[in-house]
């Protein structure tokens, strides 16, 4: 059997961030773009951590995740803190800037929801979203 899977998700996740960029654009968000949005959205959703532990949220390397967060910094958008437990390492956290900027990313990423999800029942998205979960277990074990 061939699937097509792979290829369709690449395909989402291309014109899902064109479309994704373009819906931030209309709501006039310029602080940040769709790839530093996930990272706000990671930090929104738990603030205060490493970049080990933000790398694997968000799925990123650490060098590439590396370089946004230094563009990010110097935004005003997060800061680095001493971790008060090994004074080696970093903590990410977010700016009060930011923080401002969540009731605008969630409008932009409910409107992003209702156009995936658009003739969708509610079961459907709750199956489709198991089997996304499923498939992102699946590609993790491969790592």
């Amino acid at each position: 059997m061939q699937t097509q899977a792979g290829f369709l998700i690449s395909q989402i996740k291309q014109i899902g961030g064109r479309v994704f960029e373009k819906i931030l654009a209309s709501h006039h968000v310029h602080e940040f773009n769709g790839a530093q949005g996930k990272i706000l959205y990671v930090l929104w959703q738990k603030d205060h951590i490493s970049i080990i532990e933000l790398s694997e949220l968000v799925g990123l390397a650490n060098t590439t995740l590396t370089s946004m967060l230094d563009r990010m910094e110097k935004a005003g958008l997060i800061r680095r803190l001493p971790d008060p437990h090994d004074r080696r390492k970093s903590l990410i956290a977010l700016t009060d800037r930011a923080q401002n900027l969540y009731e605008r990313y969630e409008q932009v990423s409910q409107q992003m929801d209702e156009i995936y999800f658009k003739g969708f029942e509610e079961g459907e998205i709750i199956e489709f979203e198991q089997y996304l979960h499923r498939i992102l277990r699946n590609i993790k074990e491969e790592i």
